[in-house]
């Protein structure tokens, strides 16, 4: 592909040629997909997006795959909401969510896997594999049945029921792993080099990571290619942050944006799993590992690899970081339930009550435009709001008891 220069450590800068490969063997550093900007800011206009397919491969010049052979199920264009209700109730002004509840196995993870595989196969690659704390896992799956290659993947064996069924059902390989999810990744990481597998989030990280940049693409068509002042993004490994941000300044460096991206980016981890937020907070330069313990398990990475990466974007940024419990994680899918109808996993508590905090810290500010990422359905963990979201009443099918457990006033 004439505008994939190859693969570039984010650490010392040494190139390599693309290849399915994810550290520098140099200095240990993590690989990244370098790009001929020039080349694509030739190649790519606003109308040429717009007359592309409604999904993340209408931005295929700013990707390391070529779209004639990509794993599609029709992920990304999801919708940008405005939420004025919620904004209200958090005394903000223009609050938006980008919805990615509505991919096709109902998360984020389809843009990151439907890259990671298009490109496996390009590699020749025969069997898909994974670490995941679910949301992947569906996705690996999915897409690895849709371009008919085999799949391992791994989870920590207490994931959400949800989760693994939602798994298991594409009828691949679901290895449920005695320990949480940095067992699992070590297990993966010592696999990868056994096995001639295409580990989307091991050997494809550089390219699977690129897939989380359409969102920050999306984001900016969407609203008439401008971008947000502020942006609040759930944190786990973090990469997802961190390619939101370069995203941004992808579109400014390819003629796509008028003027160059200022935002503040934010982010939000469960106070159980908070590694990154607790070194912003203490402004501290080192990330303690922990071991994870929230109701947020997609979120639940103990030992991030782009943790750093994620608090230099925060910090350089003038963003904010919140970490929040699990009572707060359960209110805030509630309160964006109650206020916008989008019923998100606990990960999107995790958002919205970290909006909230901020919000009323005043890291967020009501003259800011903000975008709040929901990166995954409530409906694949039902257990976190299990106990609260029950029957107002149970009662007769009578008109008698219907008016004795309710006292309606005459409208």
């Amino acid at each position: 592909m004439v505008h994939v220069q190859g693969l570039r450590c984010r650490e010392c800068g040494r190139e390599y040629e693309a290849a399915p490969i994810f550290t520098c063997e140099w200095c240990f550093g993590p690989l990244e997909v370098a790009y001929d900007y020039d080349a694509i800011a030739k190649s790519v206009t606003r109308e040429k997006i717009a007359a592309g397919p409604l999904n993340l491969w209408r931005y295929s010049d700013l990707l390391p795959v070529e779209a004639d052979s990509a794993v599609d199920l029709g992920t990304g264009f999801t919708p940008l909401v405005r939420a004025d209700r919620l904004a209200a109730e958090l005394g903000l002004g223009e609050v938006w969510l980008k919805n990615d509840t509505r991919n096709p196995t109902n998360s984020f993870k389809d843009r990151v896997v439907s890259v990671a595989l298009s490109k496996a196969l390009e590699f020749g690659f025969k069997v898909a594999a994974c670490a995941s704390t679910g949301n992947l896992a569906n996705s690996v799956a999915a897409h690895a049945a849709r371009a008919g290659m085999r799949s391992y993947v791994f989870i920590p064996s207490d994931l959400e029921q949800g989760k693994v069924v939602t798994t298991a059902v594409y009828g691949g390989n679901l290895v449920a792993i005695n320990g949480n999810y940095d067992d699992v990744n070590r297990l993966c990481a010592e696999l990868a080099g056994i096995y001639d597998w295409a580990f989307v989030n091991v050997n494809m990280r550089p390219y699977y990571a690129e897939g989380s940049k359409t969102l920050a693409f999306e984001t900016a068509e969407q609203l008439g290619w401008t971008v947000p002042d502020h942006v609040v993004v759930p944190v786990a490994s973090g990469s997802l942050l961190t390619k939101i941000r370069k995203g941004f300044d992808e579109l400014y460096k390819v003629g796509l944006l008028d003027e160059e991206p200022q935002v503040r980016v934010s982010g939000a981890q469960a106070l159980g799993c908070s590694p990154v937020a607790e070194a912003f907070i203490e402004n501290a330069d080192t990330i303690r590992p922990v071991k994870p313990d929230t109701i947020a398990k997609s979120l639940a990475i103990g030992n991030p690899a782009d943790g750093y990466f994620a608090l230099d974007v925060v910090r350089s940024t003038g963003g904010g970081f919140g970490a929040v419990t699990d009572g707060e994680i359960v209110e805030g899918m509630e309160l964006l339930a109650r206020t916008e109808g989008i019923f998100a996993e606990t990960a999107g508590g995790v958002t919205v009550a970290t909006l909230k905090k901020l919000a009323a810290d005043g890291v967020v500010r009501p003259d800011e435009r903000v975008v709040v990422y929901i990166t995954g359905h409530g409906l694949k963990t039902l257990e976190a709001v299990a106990q609260t979201s029950r029957p107002t009443a149970t009662i007769a099918a009578t008109l008698d008891a219907f008016h004795e457990a309710f006292d309606i006033e005459e409208s």
